[in-house]
């Protein structure tokens, strides 16, 4: 990520650093104690994660980034919830948008609804009950792609986050998991470094493209047995070789 963009970053957001999983959620909240629950709660679950305190920073804040999903309070100072989720879906914000409201009444869910949010929790709420409703958003914002990816002998499954050669578990750390989804979703693409530093980290989070080569290089290793590999682009970034395509071609 670039300098520029970390700057700005600092200045309009709290941060919570991930292990990634190449989702990115943004929490725009004013009750401190609220917003730091649910920053260790999706941090804990791998989730990249950014917190925004105000209606004015979250605009800032999408403007910036791509959000794979938006926790969103109704009530904030200055601009409110409904005004945020008008203006982002008017300026074609495509992440999935949780609203949390503490409006019980039937005409302010409708309204929510209607001008674009995908769902949406009534406070007081239980953290597994937001946990289980992201998990449903983030499926659902998937649903265009395969749950299961099959390439040559290695299998992964992106709901249960789990991969196998043949019937071997393959152990990965969070990041390389994180990076190895990446890739996968895009084989046959090249993608760059600075992509994937946008699409797996918070705004102050400490990857660089060493690191990214790092893990790189450990996934070629790991992925020998199932005959897959990553190929460097110069200048352009990585390339996964799907097997199955590069037999068909053979």
């Amino acid at each position: 990520m670039s300098n520029g963009t970390q700057a700005v970053a600092r200045g309009i957001l709290n941060h919570e650093s991930d292990q990634g999983l190449g989702v990115r959620i943004l929490i725009v909240e004013d009750d401190k104690a609220l917003a730091d629950g649910l920053l260790r709660t999706l941090k804990h679950s791998g989730y990249a994660v950014d917190h925004a305190p105000t209606g004015e920073l979250a605009l800032r804040a999408c403007s910036e980034e791509h959000y794979d999903l938006i926790i969103l309070d109704i009530s904030l100072p200055g601009i409110d919830g409904f005004e945020v989720l008008k203006t982002l879906r008017k300026h074609h914000q495509t992440g999935s948008i949780l609203l949390l409201t503490a409006h019980d009444a039937e005409a302010d869910r409708v309204q929510g609804l209607d001008l674009g949010a995908d769902d949406y929790v009534i406070k007081p709420f239980l953290l597994p009950e937001l946990e289980a409703r992201v998990r449903a958003l983030i499926r659902r914002s998937q649903a265009v792609r395969s749950p299961r990816m099959q390439f040559g002998q290695l299998t992964v499954d992106v709901v249960g986050r789990r991969a196998h050669i043949g019937k071997d578990v393959l152990e990965l750390t969070p990041r390389e998991w994180s990076v190895l989804e990446y890739l996968l979703m895009r084989a046959g693409q090249v993608v760059s470094k600075e992509q994937m530093l946008q699409a797996l980290c918070s705004w102050d989070d400490s990857l660089t493209h060493n690191a990214i080569e790092v893990y790189i290089s450990r996934l070629r290793s790991k992925l020998q047995k199932a005959g897959i590999g990553i190929r460097t682009v110069r200048g352009f970034g990585y390339l996964v070789e799907d097997p199955d395509s590069a037999q068909q071609n053979s």
